[in-house]
């Protein structure tokens, strides 16, 4: 797979059924390895050994219901009280991250009011605050650390 502008860590990659597949330590399984995956288990990674982010308060493919519609999560970090603080949505490396990723990302917040929106695909990684007293996000210099999350 293509490397990645995060961390290298050890990735526990087999073959199921003539396809290969990757060990998500958050749903604790294997799932398909498509490029858009690559990029989920090395943010997930970066999150958790390099910023201090729980594992337990994180999930993957968390599912939401909006305007009558399922959709899903890539990434939700909650905090303790298991209210949602950050979403983060994954694109495969040679996704252009763009307006229209932006717009998905808060349409998921539209249902999940979450403090924080982030957009990688591995490449290049986005992370705004929301403030929505002033109905308005600032764009972060890099992801913060769990402890700033607070």
């Amino acid at each position: 797979m293509l490397s990645l502008n995060l961390p290298t860590f050890d990735a526990k990659i087999a073959t199921r059924n003539g396809k290969n597949v990757i060990f998500d330590v958050i749903r604790r399984r294997y799932v398909a390895l498509t490029p858009e995956e690559w990029v989920r288990q090395h943010f997930v990674h970066y999150l958790f050994a390099h910023k201090g982010y729980p594992q337990a308060l994180m999930a993957n493919e968390v599912q939401l219901h909006l305007n009558g519609t399922k959709k899903r999560c890539d990434t939700v970090l909650y905090k303790r009280d298991l209210t949602a603080k950050m979403i983060v949505e994954y694109k495969a490396p040679d996704v252009e991250i763009t307006q229209k990723v932006f717009d998905q990302i808060t349409r998921y917040n539209i249902v999940l009011r979450v403090d924080y929106l982030v957009v990688s695909n591995g490449l290049q990684h986005y992370c705004c605050r929301m403030d929505y007293e002033r109905n308005s996000y600032t764009f972060l210099k890099d992801i913060p650390d769990y402890q700033d999350l607070l």
